[in-house]
């Protein structure tokens, strides 16, 4: 006849009742594991922080023509940062004939590629809605007097 010993839990110091044991995966969980509160809350500080580098980025671009920052401009539509830090922007220029329609996109992609934590870039050339001056900021209506 085999014998086998009978494991004992461990107890609560101050009671002396039996504690739950966890599995180590499920106490592995446990420590990592954060309150999806925190997880969504530090998500969006970081999609904030992360964005505001891109846009950043993105106001260091200028058509050579107009002596105003293309974010400023109005020219981008869209900026979408995934969970995994890829970047998907969309830009429109101010005509479809626009000297720098080949390079311009490129440029931005380049600019965004270099911020910190950006793991890849797709910038997409759209006309759809068109630009108009009225997708200018304040701050470029001014300079270029529009105001």
């Amino acid at each position: 006849m085999f014998w086998r010993k009978k494991e004992s839990k461990p107890a609560m110091p101050e009671t002396g009742e039996p504690v739950a044991m966890q599995s180590e995966e499920s106490a592995a969980k446990a420590v990592t594991q954060t309150p999806p509160e925190t997880t969504e809350a530090s998500h969006s500080i970081e999609y904030a922080q992360l964005e505001g580098k891109v846009i950043e980025a993105i106001s260091t671009v200028f058509d050579p023509e107009i002596p105003v920052n293309i974010y400023e401009l109005g020219l981008i539509y869209d900026i979408d940062i995934d969970g995994m830090s890829d970047v998907k922007i969309k830009m429109t220029l101010t005509s479809p004939a626009c000297p720098v329609a080949g390079s311009l996109p490129g440029d931005v992609q380049r600019v965004v590629e270099d911020v910190e934590n950006v793991r890849a870039v797709d910038v997409d050339l759209v006309w759809e809605p068109p630009w108009t001056p009225d997708r200018m900021s304040e701050a470029a209506k001014l300079e270029l007097g529009f105001m």
